[in-house]
């Protein structure tokens, strides 16, 4: 695909990442970590211009957590409070075993991240080897729920390539990538990295850019100068401005529906981004 050929829709597709699983509450107090708060921050960012939300969730003590029954709460109430399309982290917190990370898309989403290589992540390990990969792509194509294939570094594109050509084409035909740009151990968040991610995707495939902490910036202008959508939220940066806070995810994403819009290329509503990403009619 072509660095433009993306820009051919007119329209940019927003994920908000609003929580994560590093940052904790008593260091980010403006982090939503709740039932309650996650529903109230996805009915504002939807307001502002997202259409997909990607969740992480937390436990009572607001701990990282993959509990299935509060993982299920979370998808209903997400569906009953927005149109937005909900998309569960696979991820978890990078101590989280494997099990409990397959066991995520039984929460039925709509979407769910897959990422596409083990990757140094600051001071820990992100361990994606192939077998899990593997594992984790053939229950979202059993359970049909599309894959968002989370690329940290070139290499796992080579081996996004290799899940394509060996399994073939995910649930609804589409492939959609976010590059992660900026993570310690991980791709910088330059444009000329990004250029160079995009020209090694599959043919046809869609992408997002995250740029983590003081690369949220040049990395979500890199994306729309290049035809790309835009991941924004908390779990990525919780600076706005040097010396300034984020004081809720909203913020951030009307900060890329204002950029979107100066790029011609306004916010892509829910409904688009289902018939873009070819999720499965709920």
């Amino acid at each position: 695909m072509t660095l433009h050929s993306a820009a051919m829709g007119a329209k940019t597709l927003i994920t908000v990442a609003p929580t994560g699983a590093e940052s904790a509450k008593a260091d980010v107090p403006a982090l939503p970590v709740t039932l309650d708060e996650l529903v109230q921050t996805a009915k504002e960012c939807e307001a502002a211009g997202a259409a997909v939300i990607h969740v992480h969730i937390r436990d009572d003590d607001a701990r990282p957590t993959l509990d299935l029954s509060r993982l299920r709460d979370t998808v209903k109430a997400l569906r009953e409070s927005t149109g937005l399309i909900v998309q569960l982290s696979t991820g978890g917190a990078v101590t989280d075993p494997y099990e409990d990370r397959l066991r995520v898309l039984d929460a039925e989403p709509d979407m769910c991240s897959l990422t596409c290589g083990t990757v140094n992540f600051g001071d820990d390990v992100f361990m994606n080897p192939w077998p899990f990969m593997v594992e984790l792509y053939q229950r979202t194509q059993a359970l049909e729920i599309v894959p968002e294939f989370e690329l940290f570094d070139l290499g796992h594109i080579a081996a996004l390539h290799r899940l394509l050509s060996k399994y073939g084409p995910p649930y609804g035909g589409h492939v959609h990538c976010d590059l992660v740009m900026g993570v310690p151990g991980g791709m910088p968040g330059d444009t000329r990295t990004l250029v160079a991610a995009v020209e090694a995707l599959p043919p046809g495939a869609t992408w997002s850019a995250t740029g983590i902490g003081r690369t949220s910036l040049p990395v979500l202008l890199a994306a729309l100068s290049a035809g790309g959508h835009l991941r924004v939220g908390m779990e990525d940066t919780v600076t706005f401005a040097k010396g300034e806070p984020v004081t809720a995810n909203v913020q951030l994403v009307e900060r890329a529906a204002q950029a979107a819009y100066l790029a011609q290329r306004p916010p892509m509503p829910a409904a688009e981004a289902r018939t873009l990403l070819a999720t499965k009619p709920r």
